[in-house]
């Protein structure tokens, strides 16, 4: 996605302006202030507060939980690092600023809500996986998982990203979280990962 957007220079594709045109079309009340209100769930301090629970579901005992805290809050920080630079270095403009229903700032790709609340419901997803029982463990990640869908999807409706830069949010998120989990041994000894409830000590959440 990243080498279509920059070989386009940031033209978006026909089915993005058909998206954008759809959602110029549908800013009604209720849901222009549904979509506010969801979207604005997706940046600033909600996703380092859902990170920082996970690290302490995460953790056991007190050095544990907190170094599950500051490795979820790293992941988090990282990830916004890697959008912010392949957002400045992309340069992709915004839709016109005519068709908004939201205000936003800086360039278009990949959508920062998009990636920031991938990744916080991810990592939360993560630290309930260790705590929680596998049923409600997957109750949660559904949960989780519509909630960050829905604030990326929130960015198109309010006309303030294409769906190329949703799409390349969730992307980056996925990417990112599959390579922590892939550290996750090395950085989590095996004496610090939790027994779920109604499981052996033998039956370990991540063997």
């Amino acid at each position: 996605m990243t080498i279509t957007v920059s070989l386009r220079q940031g033209i978006p594709l026909a089915p993005e302006r058909a998206a954008l045109r759809w959602s110029t079309a549908h800013h009604g009340e209720p849901l222009r202030s549904l979509a506010r209100a969801l979207t604005a769930t997706g940046s600033g301090p909600v996703p380092y507060l859902l990170v920082v629970l996970a690290g302490l579901l995460a953790g056991r005992g007190t050095v544990g939980r907190l170094r599950a805290v500051l490795c979820a809050v790293a992941v988090l920080a990282v990830g916004q690092a890697i959008r912010y630079g392949l957002m400045e270095l992309l340069a992709r403009p915004r839709p016109p600023a005519a068709g908004w229903a939201a205000h936003a700032s800086g360039y278009a790709f990949p959508s920062g809500h998009a990636t920031t609340s991938a990744l916080a419901a991810g990592i939360l997803a993560w630290g309930i996986g260790r705590r929680a029982r596998p049923a409600v463990a997957r109750t949660w990640c559904v949960v989780l998982a519509l909630w960050a869908a829905g604030v990326g999807l929130t960015r198109v409706y309010l006309g303030v990203h294409w769906p190329g830069d949703v799409l390349a949010g969730w992307l980056l998120a996925a990417t990112l979280l599959a390579l922590a989990l892939l550290l996750e041994p090395y950085v989590f000894p095996r004496r610090d990962r939790l027994t779920r409830p109604g499981t052996s000590p033998s039956s370990r959440a991540f063997p």
